[in-house]
């Protein structure tokens, strides 16, 4: 099963769990809007069903959510049906972002993203490719690499359709690939206790 295939066939349940830990999330949001204006454009990559686009596209001038899954796009349309914000749209897109313009948009954004794309450094290099120059990346992703005990779980998962795609690294691999993609990084922080989550902005000089 391939990664849109997976995540499409998952949006409806994956919409109805509930966020597992609300203090950290309601933490990360306030630390992510701390760095948001009123005249930013912004693209959230991997938003899945819009939940985060929602709360954060009220921060900004445009605000686009992007997914590969169609289906996922779909469930966060709906959402948006329901209570419309000016300036915010959604969109499917793979990491890569290849339709997107390059140093067109003052901040990419993506939350519980980059451990599952095929090629981390080339979703690095697109993030990069689009933001401005002085423009933000910030990301929360879970660095799994020191969690051997994961590995065989998950592949058995996998086998029966049952798990995504997963890259096992640590928070120090993952902020030097960032640093690699030509970001300089800024504030790091993990916002839960016992979290591998690394929440990381960094900024295109």
């Amino acid at each position: 099963m391939n990664d849109v295939s997976f995540w499409n066939k998952i949006a409806r349940s994956y919409a109805k769990r509930p966020i597992s830990n609300i203090p950290a999330y309601e933490e990360t949001l306030a630390h992510v809007r701390q760095h948001l204006r009123p005249h930013h454009q912004v693209l959230e990559v991997g938003c899945g069903t819009g939940s985060t686009a929602l709360l954060l596209a009220p921060s900004v001038a445009n605000y686009i959510g992007s997914d590969l899954s169609p289906e996922m796009i779909t469930i966060a349309q709906e959402k948006y049906a329901l209570s419309p914000i000016e300036g915010l749209s959604f969109c499917v897109a793979r990491a890569e972002l290849d339709d997107v313009e390059a140093e067109s948009l003052d901040v990419v954004l993506a939350f519980n993203l980059y451990h599952l794309v095929p090629d981390l450094e080339a979703a690095l290099a697109a993030a990069h490719r689009v933001v401005k120059p002085g423009g933000l990346f910030i990301t929360k992703t879970p660095c799994i690499g020191k969690m051997w005990y994961l590995r065989p779980v998950i592949k058995a998962m996998q086998m029966i359709g049952k798990a995504p795609r997963v890259t096992f690294f640590t928070s120090a691999s993952y902020e030097t690939a960032i640093e690699k993609a030509g970001f300089q990084i800024i504030e790091t922080a993990y916002y839960a206790a016992k979290t591998n989550n690394r929440f990381v902005v960094a900024r295109k000089s």
